[in-house]
């Protein structure tokens, strides 16, 4: 496909500061009709109206279309079945014409039927002993976990699909490693006990080339909390991550071997300098900032990380480290990362937060030159965006946000954020079961659009005229 212009991202703290102040205020929306109900909101063109679907799936701009695959309940390459609750994903180069994809599954020890091993867990004997993390009361494994697949981009068709993490629980979101893998994070803290016989809150690493099921290792030293997302800065190592809690902390772990988590690092917290105990949604002690504004942050080293007692969060605030509302999902950009915070805001729309490191970032001198976090986006405006979850950045620099609100009304969208902070919508939900958006990415060469809809459980390829965007 054709090249896209982008700007530079900035990467010194000298820049960050002029970078922040070109973040303008919100333009004058452009309101999109469907008959007599409104469905989005449109502040630039992008790439233009939503065209309604004859199938009643996904309405998507001119041009584009899409591609359903690997659905709950297919039988895969192994012998066991597509698990439901399609979640966070990441695309990994494969070779020329074809990708790999890892998938979460975000699937509840209480969530029956919709597993990689059957509705009555029939299929469970072909999993080799020791590949499940943890087991149920009656020696059956937990369900959640994740699928490998590669697709081919050429003949936009699924080549193959297996298991490759299982016995683990409500594998939400996670992120991809600069090194290949894909790291899977339960959003739970639940404890051993009536439905599985191990805790739960961790984070696994699944290499993107594992053939099969990976032995599964938790990543104690990266924290026990109800992990979400993570985004992993190529230059340092550092891993950051969100957390899914109303009072949430933004976390990152310093490894102390940047290629092999499991050898343990540094785990902490973000504070607000000059702002301790912030509470960054806006509403819950009034209002800290507004879009476009940024502050220096400092870290606070975090201990017990393994949480017993699942207070790791308000340790951490008690510290004077910031909160935010349901820290959800991550991806690193160039340079920068993007957060989302799904109910933050005064109208409890969401947030969209920018974090740029700083030159020291992790080093001794740390705070000489420290990294900003940004308010990047807050509309307050449920037509603009809404329950934002999922995110990552296009190759030519937009980034691509999923909606997760289960709503009777409203509709979930997939929608798009200039880097100057526009917003306009790409595409819309309008099945009827009217599921979340789930572990939007692109293949490399940006052609192709990965995204799942959850509890269809399905993942979707879409393609079209990207070269076509209008600011």
């Amino acid at each position: 496909m054709p090249a896209l212009s982008r700007r530079h991202i900035l990467t010194s703290a000298l820049a960050v500061s002029t970078g922040f102040a070109a973040v303008s205020k919100m333009a004058e929306a452009h309101r999109i009709t469907e008959g007599a109900a409104d469905t989005y909101v449109n502040e630039i063109a992008g790439y233009g109206p939503l065209v309604k679907d004859p199938a009643g799936l996904i309405d998507l701009p001119e041009g584009f279309r899409y591609h359903i695959f690997s659905r709950q309940g297919e039988e895969m390459d192994d012998g066991f079945l597509v698990p439901g609750k399609h979640d966070g994903m990441a695309c990994f180069a494969y070779d020329t014409d074809k990708v790999i994809l890892v998938r979460n599954h975000e699937i509840k020890p209480e969530m029956k039927g919709i597993g990689p091993f059957g509705p009555n867990d029939e299929r469970a004997p072909l999993l080799k002993a020791g590949l499940a993390y943890a087991t149920a009361p009656d020696g059956t494994p937990l369900h959640g976990g994740t699928t490998t697949l590669v697709y081919d981009l050429k003949q936009q068709a699924l080549i193959s699909h297996h298991l490759s993490l299982t016995g683990t629980s409500t594998n939400c979101a996670g992120g991809p490693t600069p090194w290949g893998s894909w790291l899977s994070c339960e959003e739970t803290t639940e404890r051993a006990g009536d439905l599985s016989d191990k805790d739960h809150g961790y984070v696994f690493e699944v290499p993107a080339q594992a053939q099969g099921p990976v032995t599964p290792v938790p990543l104690r030293a990266m924290g026990r909390f109800t992990h979400e997302a993570i985004g992993i800065d190529p230059k340092t190592g550092i891993v950051y991550m969100t957390e899914d809690r109303d009072d949430s902390a933004f976390y990152r772990f310093i490894p102390n071997d940047r290629r092999h988590l499991h050898k343990g690092g540094k785990l902490q917290a973000l504070a607000v300098r000059d702002h301790p105990h912030a509470l960054t949604d806006n509403r819950t002690g009034g209002v800290l900032w507004q879009a476009g504004d940024s502050f220096n942050v400092d870290w606070i080293d975090l201990d017990e990380v393994e949480s017993p007692n699942n207070d790791l969060r308000t340790r951490a605030h008690a510290k004077g480290a910031a909160q935010f509302a349901r820290g959800e999902g991550v991806w690193f950009g160039d340079g920068e990362l993007y957060f989302a915070c799904t109910s933050g805001g005064i109208q409890e729309n969401g947030q969209l937060m920018r974090y740029v490191p700083g030159p020291y970032e992790g080093t001794e001198h740390d705070a000489t030159l420290s990294g900003k976090i940004q308010l990047f986006a807050e509309p307050n405006n449920d037509l603009v965006f809404d329950y934002i979850d999922n995110v990552t950045v296009a190759p030519w620099g937009h980034i691509f946000a999923c909606e997760d609100r289960y709503s009777d009304t409203l509709k979930n969208h997939i929608r798009i954020l200039t880097r100057e902070g526009k917003v306009t919508t790409f595409a819309r939900n309008t099945d009827v079961l009217n599921s979340e958006w789930a572990g939007a990415c692109f293949s490399p060469d940006g052609s192709t659009l990965f995204v799942n809809i959850q509890n269809n459980g399905w993942t979707v390829a879409i393609t079209g005229p990207w070269d076509s965007f209008k600011a």
